[in-house]
């Protein structure tokens, strides 16, 4: 065999693409072209398969406009990295210092991230047929079935077969790829599933989810099914999210969230902890915006998923800890002797089955409502959506952490005074300080009751229900300009984002309420005049019977025509709304705002009387599938 083309190296370090095809929030326009990408040396390539015995080699890369200003998401992870590295390893050395002209014990650290990737299988010909899941990735109108997940009984039921073959074939393709998966289980609703990776660094472990998702979406449709990552695909049923547990480690390799076996007293855990806890405090409106899409908005705030408080579940178990160490007294015994016996980070429970082994509990329970919970040894970040990429959560999250590192830093400065490092006296009245300054945004109770939404309010704490509200954040003083101090953005970088967050936010409501016009207008309402027809001349036949023979066909019609007028108002009422949207799109803000204040309740006032059709119209005049052919196998 001979080469038919050969390049050089340095062509895979760096490359031309067009940088005015791509979102830029106003930075590029359409003759400025030229951008950059630059591989990420610290996620490797790899090869995949492609058609024809042909393979592909694909290079994880940074994408930067002619100027050098960030286009993607990855650049702005990697800065993040790199500053709570600084920020880290400034606390690491001041608390534990080495003799004058030694190297610091710890000279590197990183943020270690594992994601849990929900989605939905359907089968591939049913899809087809919905253009709404097609043009959207959600269904949006759509009655559930008897049978959903009220039985309870998915999560722990059988993976049925077509759907582990596909998953068993993706894990393989993914292990090929250096991906280290390692679970896979049913979710809560029916068609709802979950796999789920061994941690990794966390630049890596994002390229990683990106490449799971991929891979996903071709095994399933070798195997004639569609996979679904919309939040919220089918309306009434469970949600999906990308649960990002999220930690920081030394470079020797030291889980800087390790409670350890006696953490009243792991002064090094106690004060990350509390930094964490800051950084949610002060910033968790930005954490909020990180997680705001059109898609995340259906499931956030629900009896599914987290609320749009962003609030921290510390466990029992570590709330005793910090309180115990705020009033300087002991901490109290979670054993109970009767039933219970103490074990290293734990307890063991007796169940009284003689042919059980010892069962260990871990300190804390988990608490599912909870958006930023810890469990064990990471926190839980819990709203972000599946559909996303984790990169921008968990770059808006290192950027929260490192600042707040840096202040829990100052303060340990500022009481050692002219010391050369801080007392054990020193850490303990910082960790007080911040432990007093952060309990407002501690809450360890239910986070789907409207009490805590309440409470969280009288604690100050933002409530962001709307996506232009949650991106607003972004601008706020007190967060940009953390954001641009940290390195993570430039200022133009940061206004881009923000237009661009926007810019996405309206096109997607703008897609999803033509699509709905559309499908009303075309398909659902000929079906329903075609329904009434055929009632209609099934009651002229009647009536030459008798009247009373045609009643029950007559009140079938009477209760469709209202129904049917419904449905044409609101399609009238669409193309109004649609119509008022585009007027506002040279004004990114107010398209936005209007799209969430006018077109989504329109669009909702329109799956209602939509929804009713459905229950009104006969099974084989309705021209789409219904939930309950879409939601089993």
């Amino acid at each position: 065999t001979t080469a038919i083309d050969a390049f050089s190296g340095s062509q895979l370090l760096q490359a031309e693409p067009d940088a005015s095809s791509f979102p830029s929030g106003g930075m590029r326009t359409t003759f400025e072209a030229r951008g950059y990408t630059v591989w990420d040396t610290t996620s490797p390539m790899f090869i995949q398969t492609a058609p024809h015995g042909t393979t592909v080699l694909y290079i994880p890369s940074v994408f930067i406009s002619y100027n050098g200003d960030a286009l993607d998401e990855k650049t702005v992870l990697l800065r993040s990295t790199n500053q709570i590295s600084k920020a880290a390893c400034g606390l690491l050395n001041l608390i534990d210092p080495v003799p004058v002209g030694a190297q610091p014990r710890t000279s590197h650290v990183f943020t270690t991230l594992g994601t849990e990737q929900e989605y939905f299988l359907v089968d591939r010909s049913l899809y087809a047929l919905r253009p709404d899941l097609k043009h959207t990735g959600r269904t949006l109108i759509g009655n559930l079935p008897p049978k959903h997940q009220q039985m309870d009984d998915h999560y722990f039921g059988r993976i049925p077969s077509k759907v582990m073959a596909t998953m068993s074939e993706a894990e393989l393709e993914l292990f090929r790829l250096g991906v280290p998966i390692k679970t896979r289980h049913n979710e809560v609703a029916p068609q709802q599933f979950e796999l789920a990776p061994i941690f990794e660094e966390a630049v890596l472990a994002v390229d990683h989810n990106l490449l799971t998702m991929d891979v996903l979406s071709k095994v399933a449709h070798k195997n004639n099914l569609k996979v679904l990552f919309h939040e919220k695909p089918f309306k009434g049923i469970n949600g999906s999210g990308k649960h990002c547990n999220w930690s920081m480690s030394t470079d020797r390799g030291e889980n800087l969230l390790d409670p350890t076996v006696k953490p009243e007293t792991n002064y090094r855990f106690l004060l990350c902890l509390v930094a964490v806890l800051h950084a949610v405090q002060k910033h968790g409106g930005l954490l909020r915006t990180s997680i705001a899409s059109s898609s995340n908005e259906h499931r956030l705030g629900s009896h599914e998923a987290p609320p749009c408080v962003i609030s921290v579940f510390l466990g029992e178990h570590l709330t005793e800890v910090l309180d115990s160490v705020e009033e300087s007294r002991p901490i109290k015994n979670f054993s109970v002797p009767e039933i219970q016996t103490i074990k290293l980070g734990g307890t063991a429970l007796d169940v009284k089955v003689a042919s059980l082994p010892s069962i260990s509990r871990d300190l804390t329970d988990r608490n599912r409502t909870s958006p930023f919970a810890f469990t064990g040894n990471k926190f839980e970040f819990r709203a972000v959506g599946s559909k996303q990429s984790p990169a921008f959560p968990v770059t808006i999250l290192n950027a929260a952490v490192a600042s707040a590192l840096q202040d829990v830093t100052e303060a340990l400065h500022k009481q050692m005074g002219d010391r050369p490092y801080p007392s054990d006296a020193d850490k303990v009245a910082v960790i007080k300080q911040f432990i007093a300054s952060t309990k407002a945004v501690r809450f360890e109770g239910d986070g789907y009751s409207d009490a805590w939404l309440q409470e969280a309010e009288r604690r100050g704490l933002p409530n962001i229900k709307t996506c232009p509200e949650a991106f607003e954040q972004l601008l706020d003083p007190s967060h940009s300009q953390m954001l641009t101090r940290q390195g993570i953005f430039t200022p133009s970088e940061l206004q881009a984002r923000y237009l661009i967050l926007l810019e996405r936010y309206s096109k997607d409501i703008h897609v999803e309420a033509s699509t709905l016009r559309t499908l009303l207008a075309s398909q659902i309402l000929p079906a329903a005049f075609e329904y009434r027809s055929a009632l209609a001349a099934s009651v002229q036949n009647l009536r030459v019977v008798s009247e009373d023979d045609a009643a029950p066909e007559l009140a079938a019609l009477k209760a469709l025509t209202p129904v049917v007028k419904g449905l044409q108002a609101a399609v009238e009422d669409l193309d109004r709304v649609i119509h008022e949207m585009h007027q506002l799109a040279d004004d990114p803000d107010q398209e936005a705002k209007f799209a969430s204040s006018t077109v989504v309740p329109s669009m909702n006032d329109a799956r209602v009387i939509a929804d009713k059709m459905e229950v009104l119209t006969a099974d084989k005049n309705y021209p789409i599938p219904h939930y309950s052919e879409l939601l089993w196998f």
